[in-house]
């Protein structure tokens, strides 16, 4: 019989494997499925706390566990609930999961997929993050305001002495920045959040965010891709983590044989102005700050057109003599999209998602047309439950 005290269940579960959110998943006695942080597979949870509880499942955080996975290491950081759930387990067992929940996300969806290769990384899990947005706390034990993350399944902000999740350079100014607040006396209820980003170089630029105002316009930065420059604000859309990115542009470039490329979901347009800035360059993006972006770093590039519109609202612009460039935002692709890639045909689709979920359920669509001619998956983020999945489209 379970005990329930506290938000806290004590009964002994299961753990049989990860699930693509990230979590670990078992069964309690009364069949109900139990999806909890910190636990691993083949591990027995004791106890756990509970952070959503429906009808057929809950949610929690594993709070005792019988014996421990030999894959299990101790996390880097204390508040790695918050940030990276899976410093809990050995590196080369998160790449191999990650591996493991693609397939499995695909074969839900009853999609044939080649052989897929190990999760391809730079060997760099911790301080690899360029841009990080921390709360702020304010301890009445110390009066004073400390860096913060909202604890995971709840909105209840906990203090942070360390992390090892983004690169130093702006940890170092984080803290700065804290100082300053505490000598001046601040009040932490003024700030939304502080939002700080850093270049390769190790540039840093950033501040906070104070609510109820308009976020103001921080100093933009500059990065290198593949050898081309790029200038992009801190408050936008950029990768977080760029050489692993560089890999996956290199995987984009091989595939490139069209004289026409259309790159949709364009962002600042790092994608198609790094692998095809010498074709006929199309680049479709609606959000109006990043593509303001976009169009600087399209100058001196004669053959790129940049559009300010949405991909959906863009349909004429695909053409059947083109490679057909996809990053859509986690929601994946719009119907009417994919209905016109159905219609048009263009030879090659190059699919870039950070959500394998939806860009499986989009690519069971576009089946009908095309066949999956590779899949490569990249530890775009370290530590955490999240992949980044390229895929690549042929007519069959």
């Amino acid at each position: 019989m379970a005990k329930i005290a506290e938000k806290y269940i004590t009964e002994r579960v299961k753990i049989d494997k990860l699930i693509p959110g990230g979590q670990a998943i078992g069964t309690m006695v009364d069949g109900k499925k139990a999806m909890l942080w910190n636990a691993l597979p083949g591990e027995i949870v004791t106890e756990f706390q509970i952070t959503k509880n429906k009808s057929h499942y809950l949610e929690g955080i594993a709070a005792k566990i019988e014996q421990d996975s030999e894959r299990r290491i101790q996390p880097q950081d204390d508040c790695y609930l918050a940030t990276s759930p899976w410093q809990i387990m050995d590196y080369d067992y998160e790449l191999g999961q990650k591996r493991e929940i693609l397939l499995e996300i695909f074969r839900q969806h009853s999609l044939e997929v080649p052989e897929v290769p190990l999760v391809q990384t730079n060997g760099h899990d911790l301080f690899y993050r360029n841009k990080m947005e921390y709360s702020l706390y304010y301890s009445h034990e110390d009066e004073q305001i400390h860096l913060a993350f909202r604890n995971r399944g709840t909105h209840h902000k906990i203090p942070v002495l360390q992390s090892s999740l983004e690169r130093q350079e702006i940890w170092d100014q984080a803290e700065r920045i804290i100082a300053r607040l505490n000598a001046e006396k601040a009040d932490a209820r003024r700030y939304q959040s502080l939002l700080l980003r850093c270049d390769k170089g190790g540039k840093v630029s950033g501040g906070l965010l104070e609510n109820h105002q308009p976020h103001p316009r921080f100093a933009p930065l500059e990065d290198y891709l593949l050898g081309h420059k790029y200038s992009y604000s801190p408050n936008g859309f950029f990768q977080i983590n760029l050489p692993v990115y560089e890999m996956a542009l290199l995987e984009i470039q091989k595939h490139i044989h069209t004289d026409k490329v259309l790159d949709l979901y364009a962002g600042v347009g790092t994608i198609g102005l790094s692998v095809a800035r010498d074709r006929e360059l199309t680049l479709v993006e609606c959000d109006k700050s990043a593509y303001r972006e976009m169009e600087n770093n399209c100058q001196g590039v004669p053959g790129a057109a940049p559009v300010w519109a949405k991909s959906e609202e863009a349909l004429s612009y695909i053409q059947p003599d083109q490679t057909v460039i996809l990053d859509p935002p986690r929601a994946g692709c719009h119907a009417e999209l994919l209905n016109k890639l159905l219609e048009v045909c263009p030879p090659v689709v190059i699919y870039l998602s950070c959500n394998p979920a939806t860009q499986a359920r989009d690519v069971k669509i576009l089946s009908e047309q095309y066949r999956i001619a590779s899949i490569i998956p990249f530890n775009f983020f370290p530590r955490t439950p999240h992949l980044e999945n390229l895929i690549v489209l042929t007519t069959k």
